[in-house]
């Protein structure tokens, strides 16, 4: 990732941060998925990341103020957390995978997050990203009594995968 953008424009300044569909798909995993370790991000992967690939886009996320890696003692694994940056691009998945799930094929299991967040908006996206804070930067939420973002998420989840078997 360069240090300035080729252009001032903000769309190509933002493309050039998160442009790759690796990069995505590594912020993706960490915000939905609560992967923060290399090998859990590496076999995890629904796309298949290949180690050097994700190895380069962690480090080009740490440089682009995406997310920060906390270095381990030697035997142990390095954890990468969101930043506010990082946090923040909670909008920009939402809007992506809403266009995905209108134009792309897609699996039902795979899409009901996307569904939801959509149809949550952005006070369900607010409470996704005050938990992302939480979890990542020690923040606490401003509403713990307020049901998790990510519970919902989940749930759906797994019944969306439960349904999928009932249905073979």
């Amino acid at each position: 990732m360069r240090d300035e953008p080729r252009s001032g424009c903000a769309i190509n300044a933002a493309v050039e941060a998160l442009g790759d569909q690796w990069s995505l798909i590594v912020l993706r995993d960490i915000m939905f998925g609560g992967r923060r370790h290399f090998r859990e991000l590496l076999s995890h992967s629904e796309e298949g990341i290949a180690s050097n690939i994700l190895s380069s886009r962690l480090k080009s996320l740490v440089a682009g103020g995406l997310l920060t890696q906390e270095k381990a003692e030697r035997g142990r694994r390095s954890t990468y957390s969101l930043t506010e940056a990082g946090i923040q691009t909670v909008p920009i998945m939402v809007a992506l995978g809403s266009w995905g799930m209108r134009h792309r094929p897609t699996t039902p299991e795979l899409t009901v997050r996307a569904r939801l967040l959509e149809e949550g908006g952005p006070e369900l996206w607010e409470n996704l990203m005050d938990e992302l804070r939480e979890a990542h930067l020690d923040i606490p939420r401003p509403h713990p009594d307020q049901p998790r973002a990510s519970a919902l998420l989940q749930a759906a989840f797994q019944q969306a995968l439960a349904s999928g078997r009932d249905a073979l």
